[in-house]
């Protein structure tokens, strides 16, 4: 079984940031880029280690307010996307790699996106997952507005679940972590039932986070940050998108639109799954990521 690393904490682009590694500095890397309000303890400990045991060495790290990484103060972000993604080439630097194999979910594979755009040079593949080409759909549906997207909104249910975690009280660990729990719950597809993240996964992200509440600033850095979907024709990768039909936050539509956009690019479906990586899934989404990075 590869090694299980640990965590280290790096500096680069300006920030602290902590990350994680698995398996053989000297194999191929996958550098593991997660979601908007989640830390890097939802790559959980067993992909990555599944991943390491194909031959890549693994990175995993905590974007801007999440986990142990600096955070600004709720409310304040004061980054963007393009921001972030300078932070996970900041990462590669830290650990002396030049080029990595570049994986993110969700707000993360904006982010791989833009590490594709801006540091080309960097990149030797490119795999974002549940993830989407254009986030105006959700930000304008969180703010009640129609701002013309082609793209499918969330569900209401996500909405309304994304609104109750606006008026949490944060000083209550009981309530966040049910909250938390709650809304994985929402976003989770027909197919795996209760073969989501376990809570106390997101007991750790909540005790160790720098700022729990600063999670909720990823929503207004992707707000303020510029459009990239007229760019992606630039992407020169092999690319692997992989997307569930049943995402309510992020519909399907969005990762055919992502396919489309990316020349050559290759569409894996996971059928009945939700804005998630269910366990019973990684059967095949683990080798069909091992098999595009080798």
């Amino acid at each position: 079984m590869a090694t299980h690393n640990g965590e280290r904490m790096i500096e680069g682009n300006g920030i602290d940031i902590c990350t994680d590694s698995f398996g053989d500095s000297s194999d191929p890397c996958i550098l593991l880029v997660m979601g908007a309000s989640a830390s890097m303890l939802l790559w959980e400990v067993d992909f990555c280690q599944r991943l390491a045991d194909g031959g890549r060495f693994v990175i995993r790290y905590d974007n801007r307010d999440t986990g142990k990484t600096t955070s600004c103060p709720p409310g304040e972000p004061n980054y963007t996307i393009d921001d972030m993604a300078a932070d996970g080439v900041a990462v590669l630097d830290a650990y002396g790699i030049d080029q990595a194999h570049i994986a993110g979910a969700s707000m993360g594979g904006m982010i791989t996106q833009l590490i594709g755009l801006n540091h080309p040079d960097r990149v030797l593949t490119l795999t974002p997952i549940m993830s989407t080409p254009n986030a105006n759909a959700v930000l304008d549906a969180m703010e009640g507005a129609d701002g013309g997207a082609t793209l499918s909104p969330p569900t209401p249910e996500v909405l309304a679940a994304i609104s109750s975690s606006a008026e949490l009280d944060w000083s209550d660990r009981d309530a966040v972590l049910a909250n938390r729990v709650e809304m994985f719950n929402v976003l989770a597809g027909s197919g795996y039932p209760g073969g989501g993240i376990p809570a106390d996964v997101f007991a750790e992200e909540i005790d160790r986070a720098i700022s729990f509440p600063s999670t909720l600033n990823h929503g207004p850095a992707i707000a303020q940050s510029e459009r990239w979907h007229d760019r992606l024709d630039q992407l020169d990768f092999p690319t692997l998108v992989i997307h569930g039909d049943e995402d309510p936050i992020l519909p399907y539509d969005h990762g055919q639109a992502l396919h489309a956009a990316i020349n050559g690019s290759t569409l894996l479906t996971m059928e009945g799954v939700g804005h998630e990586l269910p366990r019973p899934v990684w059967d095949t989404v683990i080798p069909a990521i091992l098999d595009h990075t080798s």
